[in-house]
């Protein structure tokens, strides 16, 4: 396994995160918990969760799945980076979501509730808030660290202009602010190279791309369906959009003699303004397989057959669109 810094914070972490969002609703807690221990035995020590994962409004089913993996003991909880985060919906109350310091608080304690653990080593929110101003989140942050509750912050689905934004405050705070940015980000949607990527180089943040294969659609997902396997209706829509490009895509993999997940991490792992792609495994093949993708290597010609059959937005913002 490699290791690379999390943007300008001195954390290692493996170049591949194990997302945990399957874990309940799709994986089983046995298997989960087969799947973490496979993961740490094979060096992947970056794991990212949420409290609103489960999709159990306020049980925060995934984090207790974690948190029971971790009361195992065998020095689990120091041979990981613990991810989770906070924004989403844990109640029905006007001050159960969003970022107000006061939900902060209680979101975070109630996380570590959940993960048996005393501290979250990278605390990231989920989505900006537009009600909230970034004093007030700051502040809550500021205590959390101050309290060792939080070691680091990060920031999920923020635009470019709200993380320089958030970086230039937490600075005047003589705060280090945020560290990374998880975004949506895959050979399918590269709308994140405009602005969102050029900003996390400048402000140093890690880039943590979810949904790298494009939500099942880089897979081999026509071979799989042509094969008898149901896709889902995000994948047959996929399809029906972009199907001469899949055609295209899953041919050159085969060219290549690789398989598409493979070949769809490697890409988004070449990309050096990119920490770690996000992989969430439902089962312990589709968890070791993805490390082929640290083995391949594209070459000048490989990206630009890439780049023809799925362009990006032609680079950074302006330039993309402009003189």
């Amino acid at each position: 396994m490699e290791y690379v810094k999390l943007g300008r914070a001195g954390l290692q972490v493996s170049r591949l995160c194990l997302g945990t969002m399957n874990f309940g609703p799709q994986t089983s807690e046995e298997d989960s918990h087969a799947i973490m221990d496979k993961a740490l035995e094979l060096g992947i020590n970056f794991f990212d969760t949420a409290n609103v994962y489960g999709w159990k409004k306020g049980q925060g089913v995934t984090e207790q799945i974690v948190g029971r993996w971790l009361a195992r003991g065998a020095a689990r909880r120091e041979r990981i980076v613990l991810a989770t985060k906070v924004y989403s919906p844990m109640g029905d109350g006007p001050n159960d979501r969003r970022l107000s310091a006061y939900h902060i608080r209680r979101a975070c304690e109630d996380s570590l509730r959940r993960l048996q653990t005393d501290h979250i080593d990278l605390y990231q929110m989920h989505h900006i808030d537009r009600l909230t101003p970034l004093e007030e989140i700051w502040q809550a942050m500021e205590l959390l660290v101050g309290q060792g509750k939080i070691i680091y912050v990060g920031s999920s689905n923020f635009p470019a202009w709200h993380i320089a934004q958030a970086n230039t405050m937490a600075a005047q705070r003589n705060f280090l602010g945020l560290v990374s940015e998880q975004c949506k980000y895959s050979l399918a949607d590269r709308m994140a190279e405009l602005e969102v990527l050029p900003a996390c180089q400048v402000f140093g943040l890690g880039v943590i791309p979810w949904s790298p294969l494009s939500g099942g659609l880089l897979a081999g997902v026509l071979e799989k369906v042509e094969g008898g396997r149901r896709a889902s209706k995000q994948v047959q829509n996929g399809i029906a959009e972009y199907r001469a490009q899949v055609e295209k895509w899953e041919a050159f993999c085969a060219e290549m003699g690789e398989k598409p997940a493979d070949m769809a991490l490697a890409w988004t792992l070449k990309n050096p303004a990119i920490t770690c792609p996000i992989i969430g495994p439902r089962t312990m093949e589709q968890l070791t397989g993805s490390l082929r993708a640290l083995q391949i290597q594209l070459d000048e010609a490989a990206m630009k057959r890439l780049d023809e059959i799925w362009p990006g937005p032609g680079g950074p913002a302006p330039e993309a669109y402009s003189w």
